[in-house]
Order: C-alpha cells, then sequence, then structure tokens
C-alpha cells in the first residue's frame, strides 16, 4: 500500500491547512503521524520541512514511503508528541512555524482487531499505541481495586454508570481474568444494557476510558501544549484537533490562559492584560467544527473540534 492510498481520513484538514498556512522554507511538526494524511498535505502545499511524530511501530512503514517521495523534505521521530522539544533538539531543530496535533486513537488503529482498541472488533484486551511497552487494559482491568477502576472510567469516560460497571467487571474476573475485548463488551453491555434511546454501545465510554489512561494520553497533550510555547517561532501557529469534552477542555483552558481575551484597556482605564505575558493570539474565541460535507463522509469526524493558537514574541 503507497501513502497516498493510505486508509486514513485525516479530520477537518482544509481547516487545518488553512489555520496553518504552509509556506515555502518553514518547518512544521506533525505530531500525531498516523498514515500521514496531514504530513502529505503540508508537504504538498508549500517547498517546506515536515517533522513527523509518532510513537506506533505501525507508521514506520507509511515513514518510509513518505522519506522516498519526499526526501530531505521529511524527516519522521519515533517517539510521543509531548517529547515534542527533546525529540526536536535530537533532529536539530530549536524552533519551528507550526506545530499540529490529531488527539485521541487513528483509524488504523481502531480498525485492526490485533490491537485491541475497539469492541468491534474482537482481540486482545491491549490497547497500547506503543504496542510494546507498559500495562494493557487488561491489566487494568484485572488488577484495579473496584473504586480505582469506578474512579478511571468515570473520570476518562465520563460514564455516570461507572460503578455499576466496575461492579460486574470485578464479580466477572474473580471467575476468569478477562483477554479480549468482546469478552469485556458483553460484561459491560450486561451491566448496562442499551435501550431504543441509546445513540453508542454501552462499552463505548469505559472503552475510551481504558485507552486514555493506558496510553496517558491527557498526560501527553498536557505535556505538548506547554511544550509548544518553547518550540513554536514567532507567529507559529498551534493547531489541535481533540474529539472529546475531555481533551478540548483541556485546550481550551490553556489557550485562554496563555491569551488575551482581546481586553488591553483603553484611553480611559488602565491596561487590563500585560502583553509581555500574552503568549498565544487567538484567532477564533470558539473552537472550529467539521463541515456538514465532512460529517456526511466521515462519521468519525463528527465530534472533531479545532481549536489555534498563534505564538506572540513574549518570553514563556
Amino acid at each position: 500500500m503507497t501513502a497516498a492510498s493510505a486508509p486514513h481520513y485525516p479530520v477537518m484538514l482544509p481547516e487545518v491547512l488553512k489555520a496553518l498556512a504552509p509556506v515555502d522554507g518553514e518547518v512544521y511538526v506533525d505530531g500525531t503521524f498516523g498514515a500521514g494524511g496531514y504530513s502529505r498535505a503540508i508537504l504538498d502545499a508549500a517547498d517546506c520541512i515536515v517533522l513527523a511524530i509518532d510513537r506506533d511501530p505501525a507508521a514506520l512503514k507509511a515513514a518510509e514511503e513518505f522519506k522516498e517521495i519526499y526526501g530531505d523534505r521529511f524527516v519522521f521521530l519515533r517517539g510521543c508528541f509531548g517529547d515534542v522539544a527533546s525529540l526536536l533538539k535530537e533532529a536539530g531543530y530549536d524552533h519551528v512555524d507550526g506545530f499540529v496535533l490529531d488527539v485521541g486513537v487513528s483509524s488504523m488503529q481502531v480498525d485492526q482487531a490485533t490491537r485491541g482498541f475497539s469492541f468491534r472488533f474482537d482481540g486482545p484486551l491491549d490497547m497500547r499505541m506503543d504496542n510494546a511497552s507498559g500495562q494493557t487494559a487488561a491489566d487494568i482491568v484485572n488488577t484495579y481495586e473496584q473504586d480505582e477502576l469506578a474512579d478511571l472510567i468515570y473520570e476518562y469516560g465520563e460514564e455516570r454508570n461507572s460503578r455499576k460497571i466496575a461492579r460486574h467487571i470485578i464479580a466477572r474476573r474473580a471467575e476468569q481474568p478477562f483477554e479480549t475485548t468482546g469478552d469485556l463488551a458483553d460484561v459491560i453491555r450486561l451491566a448496562i444494557p442499551r435501550t431504543y434511546k441509546d445513540k453508542i454501545d454501552p462499552a463505548t465510554r469505559t472503552f475510551q476510558a481504558l485507552r486514555i489512561a493506558v496510553n496517558d494520553e491527557l498526560g501527553e497533550l498536557d505535556r505538548a501544549l506547554e511544550a509548544s510555547e518553547g518550540v513554536l517561532s514567532e507567529n507559529g501557529r498551534l493547531v489541535v484537533v481533540s474529539f472529546h469534552s475531555l481533551e478540548d477542555g483541556r485546550v481550551k483552558r490553556y489557550l485562554r490562559e496563555k491569551a488575551s481575551d482581546g481586553d488591553t484597556g483603553s484611553r480611559h482605564l488602565p491596561q487590563a492584560v500585560n502583553l509581555s505575558q500574552i503568549i498565544f493570539n487567538l484567532p477564533m474565541k470558539k473552537a472550529i467544527k467539521p463541515s456538514a460535507q465532512e460529517i456526511s463522509e466521515n462519521a468519525r469526524s463528527r465530534s472533531a473540534r479545532m481549536r489555534v493558537g498563534i505564538r506572540t514574541g513574549a518570553v514563556s
């Protein structure tokens, strides 16, 4: 399979390109390379350099193909986007002109049963993005205490039935440990049976919670946001596409804390904002949503939200 035919739909691509505004000679970071949808579009839009980051070993094949196509304009960095500063330094770059993130699990990961991300396919209960080290989802459901498991499902999955689900998991694992996604999904559905009013599968939020915990996704996002201050040049663009309220809420709070709301005072009142402390300017106050056409073509994009910050010259 070639890079051009990779099984991936880059979410909100027109909006991302407009916000990033690639130009010749600049350097951009694609923090979530995946199948390379954003990287390809950026490289095709301008005679620029893209540094692509991904922790998933499955991304290596696409990265090799990109290298053959784009040569020195493409550099692949294996690792977590939360470590963007150290990864750039190792590659010989101090600052870049744009940093884009498509936060969350990729369609490639979800659609591979062996990765254990989805209850739609029965597979090993894994969910690790690097597929090599650290605890798995099976480790969590088979070892966590009931209250600890319930809190995790509630916090990361925003699941109001978390305690009922945790009780069912604990009761079932006393008989036999969980090994597969299908097995866990069946127990969750037993705990909270689906009704005609439900728009999503009862297992959805619990699987989300486990995936976030296994991969420390919110921690990675926080580290990447903080690092963006140091790696972006003046007028550099931070573009983040997220897919649920936990992610979007973090991005929203971070940008608002680091940006001005536009109130810099008037000739009648003291300046309300210390301009030397404004790290980002916000070209739009609210999150941008995918178009109706995109949602009709790719249902997974319906929950996507994009936020943008433009780096000022302030010292962070």
